[in-house]
């Protein structure tokens, strides 16, 4: 019918209707549209701003929230993925490009956290998530060395694809989990008792327990993605866990595993992260496009609690 608006939800469990998932904006934001393919967005509290990576074109964007401008953070950028803010409120950077995961200091230098395993480099870093003990920990596919699209075509020196953890203290890289054909995207559960890990190849999400000295165990398939493929993945406050699935939308899980409904957007959705004043509103990277919903949920915290 004319004008009539595209439906922004859809309820596939009643738990999404009575947990109120669904009672936010009624359609999509469009913040901006230009990039060749949006990834990334991590929301930075103390500037109110979002940034943001447009890989193939080598740069980190920035929207500002108080005026709605958008300009070029860092360019060029290593062809950047995923990002994510440390304890202290530094940037963490996954450089596809330059194989590497770095750290943005407040005087804007840049500080190189891992780059190799055992004298070998990277395959190409992708999503970086940071623990209260100060730990990095990031996923290593190879997506950023099969071609020059979105980084430099090159092999792999390690042969492997890992998830990995990089020690506070001493900046050692060890193998956090392996068995893995495309890891993505990392989320530990609010009470940092689980780790949650995308396999955009394999097609689900695996959960690993974490230990009190930081090793995991488990990694059973907590979800399976029918509709779609899996990229990065984000908790709200009342532990449902919130999934980019590319041509699926955004899905949205219970505790128990079950897909309650979906956010449905226009293209393909690469990453989401909740941010604003109240971390209620969903930034979703969707191919050109960066979007905002507001909504009627509540993300976690964008910096890691404080160390236990």
């Amino acid at each position: 019918m004319p004008g009539e608006q595209p439906q922004t939800y859809e309820t596939l469990d009643e738990r999404f209707r009575t947990g109120r998932c669904q009672a936010g904006d009624s359609r999509l934001e469009t913040l901006f549209d230009g990039c060749r393919w949006a990834e990334g967005p991590v929301y930075v509290p103390a500037g109110r701003y979002l940034l943001w990576s447009d890989i193939p074109n080598d740069r980190l964007l920035r929207w500002d929230e108080t005026t709605g401008s958008v300009g070029v953070f860092r360019s060029p950028a290593g062809y950047p993925n995923g990002n994510t803010l440390d304890g202290q409120g530094r940037l963490i950077t996954c450089e596809q490009g330059n194989r590497r995961v770095t750290r943005t200091e407040h005087d804007g230098s840049v500080t190189v956290i891992a780059e190799r395993f055992r004298g070998k480099r990277l395959n190409s870093p992708n999503d970086a998530v940071v623990r209260s003990d100060g730990s990095v920990w990031f996923s290593d596919p190879e997506f950023g060395i099969a071609t020059d699209y979105e980084g430099h075509r090159g092999e792999s020196a390690i042969g492997a694809r890992n998830v990995y953890r990089v020690d506070p203290g001493s900046g050692d890289v060890r193998v956090a989990a392996e068995g893995f054909q495309g890891p993505n995207g990392l989320v530990f559960s609010p009470d940092e008792r689980k780790l949650y890990v995308s396999d955009s190849l394999a097609n689900h999400i695996r959960v690993f327990d974490v230990r009190p000295n930081g090793t995991l165990t488990g990694g059973d398939v907590f979800a399976e993605c029918r509709d779609g493929n899996f990229d990065n993945i984000r908790f709200d406050d009342e532990g449902r866990l919130w999934a980019a699935a590319l041509h699926g939308g955004v899905h949205c899980y219970d505790p128990d595993g079950t897909l309650l409904g979906r956010v449905l957007v226009p293209g393909t959705v690469a990453n989401i992260r909740f941010g604003g004043a109240r971390r209620n509103r969903l930034f979703i990277a969707a191919d050109t496009t960066l979007y905002s919903l507001v909504m009627s949920v509540t993300g976690t915290p964008a910096l890691p609690p404080a160390g236990r």
